[in-house]
């Protein structure tokens, strides 16, 4: 569906941008021509009576000797001008046009712009192109129109949000987004808003485009075709005989003005080649649109009225079938369906650039990958065997790969190689692997790494040295969800490799996760300022409190940070999920400092706003620049912060447990200088909740909740805390919480709190240390090795254990104790029941 709609968007999309503009312009040309023909379309001077009908159709027929008038048109306001059509001359397959003054019959020639509209009416037929309705235009416009049918229906399929029935999904433009994102965007929500006009206007459209369409809707709403009727079920291709010179209306003109109780807005007579009634075309005085008329046959001779064909009395199929043209141009619904017709139709262009952007995008993407792929090996199971640090891929579209290869480069350029050069061998030549790989249909290997499986995965490795992470990509509609990605990582592990953090799993594109992974990249050294790999849109949230927890510290400021929604924001999460937060500025000191360092006036106007501006809600490029204009050229967009949110949705509010991190040069980190001192009380903060299904509550045991047995330090206490505030409101406890910090006397996060769950049940056991206490000196993961019979004796009792804080130094360090203390086995079982569960940073 998606190349489909991919590749007819690069075809006809160009053609439809053409019809869209030539079709708004075309939706009030009659007002524009009326506004620029003052004494042509609309008449000067003094108001006067006009000549009778047969008076005004004489007078014209003298001023073009040797033509007969075949219709004219009344106009009910006497400040408007009539119309005749002459009939066609030989060769000609219309006759002349011209308004009339209806006081003395002079005719006014056509209204200024006419034959620019006439321009325009070809371009949007069939672009104007030689051959006009029989050439090769009409079957290109015709085939557009067909995929704009196309369009519409697999637009609203592709673009179907998760959640049907939120309005917002629907509806609301994000326009914070940028680049290829703010592309989609524009592309997905816009046409979400017009995907029923187009269809509406597509398949009005085809009337004109092919008559096996036209008969098919003339008989599906009325149960005849044109042909039963006698027509020639085609358009009005000109009278080959001129109407009788000797018929005139003044009998018949009388009985259709009393037929209509002398009400109309304009009558339309076409006057009959022989003695057959004539028809008089009535448009009535309240008309919508110039196809809400009541159709008189009168006989011209006798003036009796022969039929009356009353709008009021028509089926619905016979009025659409007969207001085709005003449906098309949104005219069947008035003054409001023009419009929006209008709007809609200039719209049409936007669909054409947007999607140009994004195939461009995708085409670079795609070029990306190709340059990032030149480099690997001839022979890639030899590779370079330098450094410490390997990414290796298993891939079958090439999502895997671009993601491994993304990963490289943030660290620095690591060594890259697909699973299948990969052995024993080259794992003994480094300390750090990190595993991105994909499954591939009913939990299978990707096909480049299907000899990997089957042959290298048969015996666990000699992996004792090696540290590693995995990333696993999959598609959760499989019931073997990342199978391959579990495979390689229970292989790696009975080998004796020790995981840097837990596995993680990625849905398709999903952005949740591979911010996750990022995140965890800058704890092994990437650099923490990148740019997200997939931008997440945010909410509003209000920045209410800051409170500083540990006065006096010797370690960084912490400060428990409050966050209220914002109007319209959906503040729903589980204890366990992330807050990424997008912050506000930079340091101000670090903007100075820089620009200093630059020799740039933090005052110079460049784009708009001084430098200072720019630079404040930018990333900090790494190099001095010479000139505003480059520095402008440098600039990347701020990347996001996470944290662990210390709350739950009943505190109505978001708490985030902060250490204000300091750079090596005394200026403030980017999340924590914004949250912690440069952002205001009040300031709106933009926000994004990320689920983190692996930290969340364990499943219950056999007799209800579980216990837990919580473990952390440092701001790591807000994840926990999250669980036991939500303990604490569901009325559960009886949890265990190992705890470690710098001293008692000056960071004892939250002691009321902590004392609260003792004294209510929550905690029925609190273990705490004090790194830099003489009289301690010890941390969380020294608690967790001299309880180790206790955690034994509470695990077989069915309680589960969550660890929180940092990756470098306490994660690994507490894994370690208690592997010691449960064993191996028993704590990968825990961990694939979803009893061991880690959040760490």
């Amino acid at each position: 569906m998606f190349q489909i709609h991919w590749f007819l968007g690069i075809t006809a999309g160009f053609v439809l941008a053409v019809m869209g503009v030539t079709g708004a312009t075309l939706s009030f040309e009659h007002e524009i021509m009326r506004a620029l023909s003052p004494g042509v379309v609309t008449l000067g001077g003094p108001a006067a009576t006009p000549l009778s009908p047969d008076e005004v159709i004489a007078r014209a027929a003298a001023q073009r000797p040797g033509m007969t008038v075949e219709r004219l048109s009344v106009e009910s306001d006497p400040e408007a001008a009539w119309t005749v059509q002459f009939a066609p001359r030989d060769g000609e397959r219309r006759g002349e046009r011209s308004y009339v003054d209806p006081r003395n019959g002079m005719l006014l020639g056509q209204a200024t712009g006419a034959g620019v509209f006439r321009t325009i009416e070809n371009l949007h037929r069939w672009l104007a192109l030689p051959g006009g309705g029989n050439g090769v235009g009409r079957q290109i416009t015709a085939f557009s129109a067909i995929s704009l049918v196309f369009f519409a229906i697999s637009g609203l399929y592709l673009r179907w949000p998760r959640r049907t029935f939120d309005w917002r999904a629907w509806l609301v433009l994000d326009l914070r987004k940028s680049g290829r994102n703010l592309y989609r965007a524009l592309h997905a929500v816009i046409g979400g808003w017009v995907a029923l006009v187009y269809l509406l206007s597509a398949l009005t459209g085809l009337w004109w485009s092919y008559d096996w369409y036209r008969q098919g809707v003339l008989y599906t709403l009325t149960g005849k075709t044109s042909r039963e009727e006698g027509g020639h079920g085609g358009g009005d291709q000109g009278a080959k005989t001129e109407p009788l010179a000797d018929l005139r209306l003044d009998r018949a003109w009388p009985t259709v003005l009393t037929a209509m109780d002398g009400r109309y807005r304009s009558i339309s007579v076409t006057l009959p080649k022989d003695t057959e009634p004539a028809t008089f075309r009535v448009l009535l005085a309240d008309a919508r649109h110039d196809r809400m008329t009541d159709d008189l046959k009168v006989d011209l001779i006798t003036g009796k009225l022969v039929k009356a064909d009353r709008y009021v009395d028509r089926s619905m199929g016979k009025v659409i079938t007969t207001s085709m043209y005003e449906l098309h141009r949104g005219a069947f619904f008035g003054i409001g369906g023009r419009i929006l017709l209008l709007l809609t139709s200039l719209t049409m262009p936007l669909f054409t650039i947007t999607g140009l952007l994004l195939y461009l995008a995708r085409r670079k993407r795609k070029r990306a990958l190709a340059e990032a792929t030149a480099d690997l090996p001839q022979n890639p199971e030899v590779g370079d065997a330098s450094g410490d640090m390997l990414v290796a891929f298993a891939s079958q579209t090439g999502g895997a790969e671009r993601l491994a290869r993304q990963t490289a480069s943030a660290l620095g350029g690591a060594r890259v190689l697909p699973l299948s050069a990969v052995d024993e061998g080259v794992l003994s030549e480094v300390d750090r692997a990190l595993f991105v790989v994909s499954t591939y249909g009913e939990g299978e290997p990707p096909d480049p790494a299907r000899r990997f499986a089957r042959q290298v995965m048969t015996a666990p490795p000699g992996a004792g040295h090696l540290e590693y992470a995995v990333l696993a990509l999959g598609d959760r509609e499989y019931p073997e969800f990342c199978a391959f990605g579990h495979s390689l990582d229970r292989w790696l592990h009975e080998g004796g490799a020790r995981r840097l953090f837990d596995m993680i799993e990625v849905d398709a594109d999903d952005a949740d996760a591979q911010r996750q992974w990022q995140q965890q990249l800058a704890a092994l050294g990437a650099e923490p300022d990148l740019p997200d790999w997939e931008p997440a849109s945010y909410g509003s949230w209000r920045l209410v409190s800051r409170r500083l927890l540990n006065p006096g510290s010797a370690g960084g400021p912490a400060f428990l940070i409050g966050l209220e929604p914002g109007e319209g924001v959906e503040a729903k999460w589980q204890a366990g999920d992330i807050a990424e937060v997008l912050p506000g500025i930079n340091d101000p000191a670090r903007v100075a400092a820089y620009l200093a360092a630059c020799g740039l006036d933090r005052g110079q106007v460049v784009d708009g706003a001084p430098l200072a501006e720019h630079l404040a809600a930018a990333l900090i490029p790494d190099h001095p620049v010479e000139n505003g204009a480059e520095l402008l050229a440098a600039l990347r967009p701020l990347p996001h912060r996470e944290y662990s949110i210390a709350s739950i949705p009943s505190d109505g509010r978001i708490d985030l447990l902060i250490r204000q991190v300091e750079r090596s040069d005394a200026t403030l980190g980017l999340g924590s200088g914004w949250l912690t001192r440069f952002a205001p009380l009040g300031t709106e903060i933009a926000l994004r909740l990320r689920p983190n299904s692996g930290f969340h509550a364990p499943p219950p045991g056999p007799a209800g909740p579980r216990r837990m047995i919580l473990i952390g330090n440092g701001t790591g206490l807000a994840g926990l805390r999250g669980h036991l505030h939500a303990s604490e409101a569901e009325g559960h406890g009886g949890h265990w919480l190992l705890f470690g910090e710098r001293s008692r006397e000056h960071d004892a996060l939250l002691p009321d709190e902590i004392e609260r769950w003792l004294s209510r049940g929550t905690l029925t056991r609190l273990d705490r240390a004090w790194s830099r206490d003489a009289d301690c000196g010890r941390y969380v993961q020294h608690l967790c090795s001299e309880a180790a019979a206790d955690l034994r004796e509470w695990v077989e009792n069915g309680a589960a254990i969550l660890v929180c804080g940092s990756l470098q130094g306490m994660a690994p360090a507490v894994d370690q104790a208690l592997r010691a203390a449960l064993g191996d086995d028993r704590l990968e079982a825990m961990a694939e029941a979803g009893l061991y569960r880690r959040d760490i940073y």
